[in-house]
């Protein structure tokens, strides 16, 4: 899989933060990642919650968070089996700062949208974290873990890109997803050098 092909992503993560900074920090990261699946597991739910009418998307949304839920659980099960503890929730400074750039007004296609990309957005990093993880971590384990949900991610980013398309009659999908893509790359850059997910 190739960040700048499939996935179109700009800045590619730095594999030294696996070595430097992952492999050191195994707890840490496994607490965050199993937050980042709850968090992925409820903004499916929120997507439902706000758009009922939707019956494709309702359907895929519920999926998803049985998917993120069933994640949430594998990653604490590896916490639970390595002698760890789920620690507290990290706030995710990335997802936040990528969240400003949804549109606030212009009405609910625009914002459903927005959300949809949004959201494509973050399993497309997540993926490509995913990526870099498997192939440099130094454990066999988390090496085919990471490689399975990279897998998975990537679903995750076309259903929400797909998604998108569907529900947008006014706008220009791929030219709004070539704004997230140039926005995203500007965040991304303080980030990669922190024991977390996005971090």
């Amino acid at each position: 899989m190739s960040e700048k092909t499939i996935l179109k992503l700009q800045l590619p993560t730095d594999p030294q933060w696996v070595t430097n900074v992952v492999q050191s920090n195994i707890e840490e990261i496994l607490t965050d990642h199993a937050f980042c699946e709850q968090k992925a597991a409820s903004n499916a739910i929120t997507l439902i919650v706000q758009n009922p009418n939707l019956s494709e998307l309702v359907q895929e949304m519920v999926q998803l968070a049985q998917e993120e839920l069933d994640h949430f659980k594998r990653v604490h099960d590896i916490i639970l089996q390595r002698g760890f503890i789920l620690g507290r929730e990290r706030k995710d400074n990335y997802v936040n700062e990528l969240a400003k750039f949804i549109i606030k007004g212009g009405g609910r296609e625009a914002q459903l949208i927005d959300r949809l990309l949004f959201s494509a957005m973050i399993e497309a990093r997540s993926c490509e974290r995913f990526k870099v993880m498997s192939e440099h971590i130094h454990d066999t384990e988390l090496s085919a873990f990471y490689h399975e949900l990279m897998v998975s991610e990537a679903g995750h980013y076309s259903m929400f890109i797909r998604l998108a398309k569907k529900y947008a009659s006014t706008i220009d999908v791929d030219k709004r997803w070539k704004t997230f893509l140039e926005y995203e790359a500007q965040v991304v850059q303080n980030y990669g050098k922190s024991e977390t997910i996005h971090g």
